[in-house]
């Protein structure tokens, strides 16, 4: 499965009949504001309880034992001296742990083989056993304990993706992900060609919370405290590789500390904690290492881009080609949809598209943050700096003179594109008039400035949903949904949607999220939860109001006794006759409490992209442009990012203060990705060597620029309601290749090989 097809997959059936565009909802004081977390006092206090924050009675430990090869089969396992040691309790490996099964339709796994399916290895520190005791340094010490040999085989962890693919066309050859015109005519008889090789790195997600399984079975049903992104699918995957029914399995994932898109998908460690705490019939924890995180739970794969550009000489783009390819591991084909952006962001007739896997003995890569289109678009970002300036024109101008707003992959139109105000926007607020082209040629003191540019985009998307809602007796309001808040404000984003249909103060409503025995809800990944779960809501706030309505006009207590419901209208949290004041309006729980009721219960259910609008008759994206400037010292080779301003063209903006963290949290995992993030495998044994924080080098607040963030704010009305579109992933989008393009304004030294690493620079011939 590639993006694009994982994109389908969270997105729901697209197939709805079409109707009228929903209008974009009308502002209101709640909506666009910049609100603290609703959750935030949880966190800052610590009661927020993570996936390793479940102690229940009784616990045990589980600590995995890793391979220590990178290819080859388990020779001997011998567990018998573990087994003997104080407080172990179990050893599974493949000759007990009994039937694990292949997830098919239940949902998508990260691998898929199953833990301990056989004796064969394919990367270094695959799951080959797992110790479990009564605390964790006995479970540590057990694990040391397990003896294995094995029968090592060839293995291939190289960087160079250089393999032999055959040709497009063929068998195994690279599959064509897009085309139109002729492109290698257009491209053969371009005046101005662009003709370059990119690559980006392996790249470790690392949040800031590990991975974790707390596993509790009752004889009958399992409970599975989880680090997750999407509890509803996890619940489908194990409930099909544990082999039991999907009502036996509850997945609990309350609180996140990020994940980035490594949480996506159940890991292998997920499945054995289960079978740990079955056989035990006693609870079991299992905490992924910092090292594991390098080895066991995916990494953005390696890629390596061919980018040709034909243009005029006056700009206009004849021909553009990208030919990537991608590492994956040899149990499963995870391909980097580098392509996603690349068929619509410019304006061109003649366009190919193309991608190839080759296999490394490394861990199943999977989505990271912006996957397919963050490194794509470091590619053709890249490429189109070394047009402009192999065209001697301004950056900015040639991106907003390839705007278009149509689709010429698909002949549609986009349902809402404002790249071009992004770009104009940005330039304002940089200050790009002040720009001037030459090498070297902008000054701050002893430092050489270097400014650059790139355009954005992802992907816009929503799922099916559904919520539910109830207006309680005692005032307050109950909202709920199989979805979960990976820190990116869901909690926030659904008290905001529940206020804004009734009126009711965010303190006086409680969201319930991250648990699967809610209604289902959808994953947090592809910039999809908010599009998706905010219609569902809405849609729940209105017929639990509906209900209220109903009930007040049919209790012989109430004050509305008798009325027709249809004349009486719900505001701030008050039921009053329709064409009076609202302050003259009963509160909801006195009528609920006149009528002896509990709550007023609502259910809201909302259909993948284009189930309520003809959003299937559009091409749905979000965009961006992303202005960089690094500061270059050659006096002592130091080189900083020291300020970026970021334009989205986000849809509508739920809440701003949620929404410019996400950016400004993009921004620097953007100078990490563009400076200093490079998982490195030793081509001796296929470890990751780099596998802790102190050589696997992440950007700290010394690294992070000042970062100025904007949006446009203008309603997408084919995403919903509301018009909101996710802005996860886009943030992170342009980020490296204006690193890289002001990198070369600065030094004159093109890195097409990211990191950029201060080496690529002694090249430098700008002096101080």
């Amino acid at each position: 499965m590639d993006f694009s097809e994982f994109l389908d997959f969270i997105q729901g059936d697209q197939s709805a009949p079409s109707g009228k565009p929903a209008p974009a909802a009308p502002p209101s004081a709640i909506i666009g504001a910049s609100l603290s977390r609703v959750d935030g006092p949880l966190k800052t206090t610590g009661t927020a309880k993570y996936a390793a924050d479940f102690h229940p009675k009784n616990l045990a430990y589980a600590v995995p034992v890793c391979a220590t090869i990178a290819s080859g089969k388990i020779g001997s396992l011998d567990a018998s001296a573990a087994e003997k040691m104080p407080g172990v309790v179990l050893v599974l490996h493949h000759g007990n742990i009994g039937p694990l099964f292949r997830s098919g339709s239940g949902g998508r796994n990260s691998e898929a083989r199953p833990p301990f399916e056989d004796e064969v290895i394919s990367y270094w520190g695959q799951y080959v056993a797992v110790v479990v005791a009564d605390t964790f340094a006995q479970a540590q010490a057990g694990a040391a304990a397990v003896k294995v040999t094995y029968v090592a085989d060839k293995f291939n962890v190289s960087p160079k993706l250089d393999d032999a693919i055959p040709a497009i066309g063929e068998p195994g050859g690279p599959r064509v992900a897009s085309h139109r015109g002729d492109f290698e005519a257009a491209f053969a008889s371009a005046p101005v060609k662009v003709d370059a090789v990119y690559s980006t790195p392996v790249e470790t997600h690392n949040p800031m919370e590990m991975h974790a399984t707390t596993a509790v079975w009752d004889g009958k049903k399992v409970t599975l405290y989880e680090s997750s992104q999407g509890v509803m699918n996890h619940l489908g995957v194990m409930a099909q590789v544990l082999g039991v029914p999907k009502e036996n399995i509850e997945v609990v994932s309350l609180f996140i500390g990020s994940g980035f898109g490594g949480k996506l998908f159940p890991w292998p460690h997920s499945a054995m904690t289960a079978v740990a705490a079955r056989k035990l019939n006693r609870p079991v924890k299992l905490m992924v290492s910092r090292k594991m995180m390098f080895s066991n739970v995916g990494h953005r794969p390696r890629t390596e881009q061919r980018m040709r550009l034909g243009a005029t000489q006056d700009g206009k783009l004849l021909a553009l080609g990208q030919d990537y390819r991608n590492h994956t591991s040899f149990g499963d084909e995870i391909r980097e949809n580098c392509g996603e952006a690349t068929p619509f962001i410019y304006s061109t007739a003649n366009l190919r598209v193309s991608s190839a896997l080759v296999k490394r003995n490394v861990g199943t890569p999977t989505p990271m943050r912006g996957p397919g289109a963050v490194p794509g678009l470091f590619a053709v970002e890249s490429a189109m700096d070394e047009l402009a300036i192999a065209l001697k024109m301004d950056p900015v101008a040639l991106r907003m003179g390839l705007d278009t707003q149509t689709d010429e992959s698909t002949g549609k139109p986009f349902s809402s594109r404002h790249l071009k105000e992004c770009l104009q926007v940005g330039s304002e607020k940089f200050g790009w008039s002040k720009y001037t082209p030459a090498v070297g040629s902008m000054r701050k003191g002893d430092l050489v400035l270097g400014w650059g540019v790139a355009c954005a985009s992802w992907s816009a998307g929503r799922g099916v949903s559904q919520a539910s809602l109830s207006l309680l007796q005692n005032g307050r309001i109950r909202v709920s949904s199989g979805t979960q808040d990976i820190g990116t404000g869901t909690y926030t984003v659904v008290a905001q949607i529940v206020s804004d249909k009734t009126g009711v103060p965010l303190d006086r409503i409680d969201v319930k999220l991250g648990n699967s025995s809610y209604v289902p809800g959808p994953m947090s990944g592809g910039s999809t939860a908010t599009a998706s779960v905010v219609p569902s809501v809405a849609d729940a706030a209105k017929a639990a109001i509906k209900t209220m309505l109903q009930i007040a006009a049919a209790s012989k207590d109430s004050p509305f006794s008798g009325k027709d419901a249809a004349t009486l209208a719900f505001s701030g949290g008050r039921i009053y006759e329709k064409g009076k004041d609202a302050a003259t309006g009963v509160p909801f729980e006195t009528v609920l409490k006149s009528a002896n009721m509990a709550s007023a219960d609502g259910e809201g259910k909302s259909g993948g992209q284009g189930s309520d609008t003809d959003a299937k008759n559009y091409s749905m994206h979000s965009f961006g442009a992303q202005f960089v400037e690094v500061e270059w010292d050659p006096g002592i080779a130091k080189l900083r990012v020291s300020r970026v301003v970021s334009v989205i063209d986000g849809g509508r903006i739920i809440n701003k203060k949620t929404a410019t963290n996400q950016i400004a949290g993009a921004v620097v995992m953007g100078v990490g990705m563009g400076l200093l993030e490079e998982t490195i495998y030793d081509p001796r044994n296929g470890h990751a060597i780099n596998d802790n924080f102190a050589d696997y080098v992440v950007p700290t607040s010394a690294d992070s620029p000042e970062i100025d963030v904007h949006f446009l704010d203008i309603p997408d009305p084919q995403i919903g309601e509301y018009g909101a579109r996710g802005i996860g992933e886009i943030g992170l989008a342009g980020i490296a290749p204006a690193i890289t393009a002001a990198v070369y304004h600065a030094t004159g030294v093109r890195v097409r090989a990211l990191p950029v690493r201060v080496e690529d620079l002694l090249t430098s011939k700008v002096l101080i």
